[in-house]
This record gives C-alpha cells, sequence and structure tokens, in this order.
C-alpha cells in the first residue's frame, strides 16, 4: 500500500493548498478518505475520480467531504457508474448532499462490522468529534494504515491503532492551544498515543492555515524522541 496526501488543513484551506483528503493505493485499487475542498484538484494528477475503487468519510464537516460534491460531475463526464461510499449515518443533511448526486453507493458505516474495498480490509472506530466522526483502520497483506479523522484524545484509540505501519494522525494544536474541550489532538499528545500504540510511523496532519507546522513537529518529537515522526506533506506519497 501506499498514501498520496491529497490536502492536510482544515478547517479551510491556505493559498495553493487543500483540507483533508487521502488516496490509499492498494494492489487492486484506489481507495479515496476524506475529500476535503481543494482535493479534486490533486486526486486528477493521481488517475482522477474514474480511477477510485472506493471512498470513505471520516465524519461529514464541510472540510472532509465538500469536493465530493464536484467530483460527482467528474465521476458523470467520465461515464462512471455509482462509486461505493462509506460513510456516518449524520449529520442527515449532509449525507442527503452527497446521496442526491446520484454519483455514489452509500453504505453506513458499523464499528463491528469489516468492510472490503481495494483488496483491503477496513474497519472503523468512534472517537471524539461535535460530530459523528470515525478513526479508520486499513490492512492489506500484513501491512496496517492507520487514520484516526479528527479527534481529541479518546479512550480506545490507541489499541485500535496498536502495530501501525503508518498512522495518520490529527495534529491540528500546539499544546498551549489545546484543552480536554477542544474537538482536536495536540501534536505532542497525537505523539504520546502513537508511542503508547507502537505505530512504526506516525505523520501529522489537519494544519490550520497559518500554524506553525514546524514547531508542531518539534512539539511531537520531543514527546516522543524515539518516534519517526513527520509532517504529511500535500502531494507527497508514503509507502506503507
Amino acid at each position: 500500500m501506499k498514501l498520496t496526501v491529497l490536502g492536510n488543513c482544515g478547517p479551510f484551506p491556505p493559498a495553493g493548498g487543500a483540507c483533508s483528503g487521502y488516496l490509499l493505493s492498494t494492489d487492486e485499487g484506489k481507495l479515496l478518505l476524506d475529500c476535503g475542498t481543494g482535493c479534486l484538484a490533486g486526486l486528477n494528477v493521481h488517475g482522477g475520480a474514474a480511477a477510485l475503487t472506493g471512498a470513505v468519510l471520516s465524519h461529514l464537516h464541510f472540510d472532509h467531504f465538500s469536493d465530493l460534491l464536484p467530483m460527482s460531475y467528474a465521476r458523470q463526464f467520465a461515464g462512471c457508474g455509482p462509486l461505493p461510499l462509506l460513510l456516518p449515518r449524520t449529520p442527515p443533511q449532509h449525507v442527503a448532499l452527497l446521496t442526491d448526486t446520484g454519483a455514489y453507493e452509500p453504505e453506513a458505516i458499523q464499528t463491528q462490522k469489516t468492510f472490503r474495498a481495494a483488496g483491503a480490509e477496513i474497519t472503523f472506530f468512534p472517537v471524539k468529534h461535535p460530530v459523528e466522526c470515525y478513526a479508520v483502520r486499513v490492512e492489506q497483506n500484513g501491512r496496517v494504515f492507520v487514520y484516526t479523522g479528527d479527534t481529541n484524545e479518546c479512550e480506545g484509540l490507541a489499541d485500535f491503532a496498536r502495530g501501525a505501519d503508518v498512522l495518520l494522525a490529527d495534529a491540528c494544536f500546539a499544546e498551549a492551544q489545546w484543552t480536554a474541550a477542544k474537538p482536536h489532538f495536540s501534536a505532542p499528545r497525537a505523539a504520546r498515543m502513537a508511542e503508547q500504540a507502537g505505530v512504526k510511523k506516525l505523520l501529522l496532519t489537519h494544519f490550520t492555515p497559518g500554524s506553525d507546522r514546524s514547531a508542531l513537529l518539534r512539539e511531537a518529537r520531543q514527546a516522543w524522541p524515539q518516534g519517526d515522526i513527520h509532517l504529511a506533506e500535500m502531494g507527497d506519497t508514503y509507502p506503507i
């Protein structure tokens, strides 16, 4: 498997950037994980909407799904049938925005079920965010990728991420900005969770436009000095 970062910001994109969106390529297909504002342009560099095998939405905030709306036109123009889409049940008005396009074949996420897409097994874990939101674990041929979605500290998340080859984690805040009531991790707390989970590589993502990403990386590395920690850079591809 390999991961390509289409966008790494939230809740809105900076100039020349894009919100959360990631392309996971396996031996058997391409799986889109979230698709926020600006991601469709990046996806077009990697085969475009027609190349997708399926899509997963961690939650239905606009910075994580809005580009699926114009992507419905791209798939229509390419003559594609409905794309399998795993997504939360709520908020219902946002679900309706996607289902009403006719471009997607929606299926509600269930935490007790293992799904299959692009030749991989996909499981979900509910995380702490203002709307229904899930972490995603993808496994194929003994390799494991985990994406936290948007979350603050959450009991059980480290167990869900246990042993991942690559963990892509929300690291929105510096520690000085963080509180338990916030909707996102701080970078050092994401790093400590990754260390607890025994992951091999940690990629930090979900950066606020204008934030000091080098400072976030520094805080994370200070929290887990032995960790293999990097910023998830837009346009870059990472082997899993």
